[in-house]
């Protein structure tokens, strides 16, 4: 008789309503191996389908009075959660309303969660006794006969073979026993092997190995001459090295002279990154007086949160160094996030050139197998500093010792995907159970960050001037309605060309930037006012030169231009707006002498793009770089000292109570990139709206004005940092369910907030979304304005009415989405 044990485990179910942790039985033979956070398969349900789950808790008694299924077996991979991340796991999902999967999701390679397939395969050994063939039906006889002919084969084969659907009839013939079916579990990302060649012979008897070889056998002589020196090597090198083939190998091998391993390779984004080595830098004085600060929370070991206010090219990246250094030598680990993956080359250059590999990458530009082992070398303490976006902070780092988020006011680090986590939130609660510091730098800080700055919940850190005295850039601001009058009806304004002429006259760089991609933001016709418009989404479709095709920016649809208008039949069909890849082909006409490339989606969607075109520009291979928000945030060119915003007023005039201060921050990055290095830097700006307090702000360099304004209007509307918001979108196919479940959530939630006496909770809608239709659902959406002491009821009554009722309020395939805080109302 053993004691019984029993464990809590999270199932992977992928649905809301079974979403908690189960209790199984943990068997005899399995009880040394179970361990809080280690992967298993358990059956599930009432067909006692096999899933894959999580460990979260081990108990020896259970007050759980009905039958207790066992765990069918542990996954023997070192992908185990810590307690630390299933402590991280419960707080994600109370934060954010996530799943427990969901919130596991973010703390495992991609690629690592279980797949299952089912392979058939013909039982012969029934098959060849079976009298009654000929009873069975045409259908089956098909089925048989392909699955004899596969051999071993998957439904999805099966599926692409077969012409009918054959589901009832294979389950007929598996339970006749005539076909087997065997369940398997496979991942998307596997380990990746290399074959190592290994000397078979004591090397001081090298002389006795080479008398018995053929004189003619030069080729395998000068392989072991080759392994002799190194006595271990990758086989590919080796034949490279030698100039050789593998069939040499092969004979050496048949000889018994080498034996040919296998071992597990590191796939690293960073392998073949070369770099000469940099000595520190010395801080000046206000660089020195921020590190001092953030220095004294590492050595005390104690949180607290530090604002470091500075401004472009003020040096912010040296003091991250250093202090990365500091933790180093404490033997800890740090993480550094930046918002776009762009910046991540930058940085990582930076990185290396002080520390090099002891350096991790992790981003969504990898692959799964380089993301896998990233993972598990910073899981295994083997590498000290993970530089990544979002994502990163998810980082297993079993000793952590600083977390830096660069560019702090970045929308980027809000999640659109569930979990809809703000990558802050989650670094200050990470750092509050470490005990370490967290550091948020940026030029252009959120309003909401700023405002807890100066209530004293962050400690607030100001670099006024550039590190190396230069000034911060002139502004120009062009008013295009002047330019219009005047007759120019081109993209550029008359001072932004002839300093385009200037600056290229005297080999410096220039940045264009403009927030829309494509060639012609939209397609209409000129006869009835029709406008191109997507199948699937309430939106126009952007014009793509290139492709020769209107496209879609939020499902992908695309489709040719139409020669006549779809509506009235016209001719006039005209594009109208410009986008990045328009303003590309009108510069390469102007400047035709000089190199031009373009930095948007567009450009960089193949691996490796990003990277060669942030290079070539540093190398000053390009002359004029056009590009959307890529080219904004942190990139640092010495030769660049004009910069041109082709329009301001592009996120200006979006509905969104951000719209001001995403303008100004904008501005104020790009015009960031110019006289970053020794050359004075100038900005032009153009914009149809000159007298806006944000443009204005951004000319003069002038984030306290800004501010000052801002809260001003958020404190009147009552937006944050005076209050929280809750966004519930109601979407699906048809867009009457989608009116009905809306009414009904929205009838539900008023009736429970006042059930409840939440008195200071403000409830709007429901309303349709701004962008009412995306992918072909139909959107529609709540909007709730609570105070921060409300947030727990009002999430608790959230989760009660639209996660774990929603099926008694919404109709027909109608789904919602629950967004804390949300960055954008569209």
């Amino acid at each position: 008789m053993y004691l019984a044990c029993y464990a809590g485990i999270v199932v992977n179910t992928g649905n809301r309503q079974t979403d908690n942790i189960y209790t199984y039985r943990i068997p005899q033979d399995l009880q040394s191996k179970i361990k809080v956070g280690c992967k298993v398969v358990v059956p599930f349900g009432i067909g006692n389908k096999l899933l894959e789950g999580y460990v979260f808790e081990i108990k020896n008694e259970t007050d759980f009075q009905s039958t207790i299924k066992d765990i069918k077996y542990i996954i023997e991979d070192d992908i185990i959660l810590s307690e630390k991340q299933i402590k991280l796991c419960h707080w994600l999902k109370n934060e954010y309303l996530c799943t427990y999967f969901e919130a596991i999701s973010l703390l495992v390679p991609s690629g690592t969660t279980l797949k299952r397939k089912i392979v058939y395969s013909i039982n012969y050994e029934v098959l060849n006794k079976f009298e009654n063939l000929a009873d069975l039906t045409k259908q089956q006889k098909i089925i048989l006969n392909t699955v004899k002919r596969e051999e071993f084969v998957e439904e999805k084969k099966l599926k692409e073979i077969l012409n009918f659907n054959f589901k009832r009839n294979l389950n007929i013939l598996c339970k006749m026993n005539l076909i087997n079916s065997k369940e398997y579990f496979y991942t998307d990302v596997n380990h990746k092997y290399k074959k190592m060649a290994v000397l078979n012979f004591d090397i001081n008897k090298a002389d006795d190995v080479f008398a018995n070889l053929s004189l003619r056998a030069y080729k395998q002589r000068k392989i072991l001459e080759i392994l002799i020196k190194k006595e271990k090597m990758e086989v590919s090198k080796l034949i490279s090295d030698a100039g050789t083939s593998s069939s040499v190998i092969k004979q050496l091998e048949k000889k018994g002279l080498i034996s040919i391993t296998e071992e597990k390779e590191f796939r690293s984004p960073l392998a073949k990154k070369e770099k000469h080595l940099e000595k520190a830098k010395v801080l000046n004085r206000e660089q020195k007086i921020v590190y001092d600060n953030i220095l004294k929370a590492i050595s005390e070991k104690r949180h607290e949160t530090f604002l470091v206010h500075g401004v472009t090219g003020s040096g912010k990246t040296e003091v991250y160094i250093q202090l990365v250094d500091k933790v180093l030598k404490d033997n800890k680990q740090a993480i550094i996030l930046v918002p776009e993956i762009s910046l991540t080359t930058q940085i990582v250059n930076k990185f290396f050139s002080r520390f090099r590999s002891n350096i991790a990458v992790l981003h969504s530009k990898l692959s799964l197998g380089e993301r896998l082992d990233q993972w598990k070398k910073i899981k295994n303490n083997e590498i000290s500093i993970v530089i990544g976006a979002r994502s990163a902070v998810f980082a297993p780092c079993e000793n952590l010792g600083l977390i830096i988020i660069d560019e702090e006011h970045e929308s980027s680090y809000k999640s659109d995907m569930s979990p809809k986590y703000q990558t802050v939130e989650v670094a200050k609660y990470i750092c509050t159970q470490e005990n370490i510091p967290l550091v948020l730098g940026t030029a252009t800080p959120s309003v909401e960050s700023y405002y807890k700055a100066l209530k004293g919940q962050y400690r607030l850190l100001k670099l006024k001037n550039r590190f190396n005295k230069n000034p911060l850039p002139t502004v120009e601001i062009v008013d295009m309605r002047v330019e219009l009058e005047e007759g120019n009806r081109s993209i550029f304004s008359k001072s932004l060309y002839n300093s385009m002429k200037e600056c290229l006259a005297n080999k410096k760089q220039v940045i264009l930037f403009l927030n829309r991609r494509g060639f012609s933001t939209f397609i209409s016709c000129r006869s009835c006012g029709f406008v191109l418009k997507c199948i699937n989404c309430d939106i126009s479709l952007t014009y793509h030169y290139k492709s020769n095709l209107a496209k879609c920016h939020y499902c992908g649809y695309s489709r040719a231009v139409p020669d006549t208008c779809p509506s009235c039949g016209s001719k006039y069909i005209k594009y109208f707006g410009a986008g990045t890849e328009k303003v590309e082909n009108y510069v390469k006409k102007l400047f035709s002498n000089y190199k031009v490339q373009r930095l948007d989606v567009d450009t960089t969607s193949r691996k490796g793009e990003l990277e060669r075109i942030i290079t070539s520009f540093e190398n000053r291979e390009i002359d004029i770089l056009i590009g959307t928000q890529m080219v904004t945030k942190g990139l640092d060119f010495p030769y660049v000292t004009l910069v041109g915003v082709l329009s301001a007023d592009t996120i200006l005039n979006l509905p969104d109570y951000r719209a001001n201060e995403r303008t100004f921050q904008l501005l104020t990055q790009v015009a960031g990139r110019a006289g970053r290095h020794d050359f004075q830097g100038k900005v032009i700006i153009q914009t149809y709206t000159p007298e806006n307090f944000s443009v204005i702000a951004a000319q003069n360099h002038d984030y306290d004005t800004f501010f000052k304004r801002e809260i001003n209007i958020r404190r009147e509307f009552l937006y944050p940092p005076f209050c929280s918001l809750i966004n519930i979108v109601i979407y699906g196919k048809n867009e009457n369910d989608v009116i009905k479940s809306s009414r009904n959530l929205f009838e539900e939630l008023e009736f429970k907030i006042k059930e409840n006496n939440l008195r200071d909770i403000i409830i709007f809608g429901p309303n349709p979304a701004i962008y009412n239709k995306i992918k072909g659902n139909y959107r529609w959406q709540i909007l709730i304005k609570c105070q921060s002491i409300d947030q727990e009821s009002i999430k608790g009554i959230i989760n009660n009415v639209c996660i774990r009722n929603k099926n008694k309020f919404l109709y027909g395939d109608v789904n919602l989405s629950v967004d804390i805080n949300p960055y954008s109302m569209f």
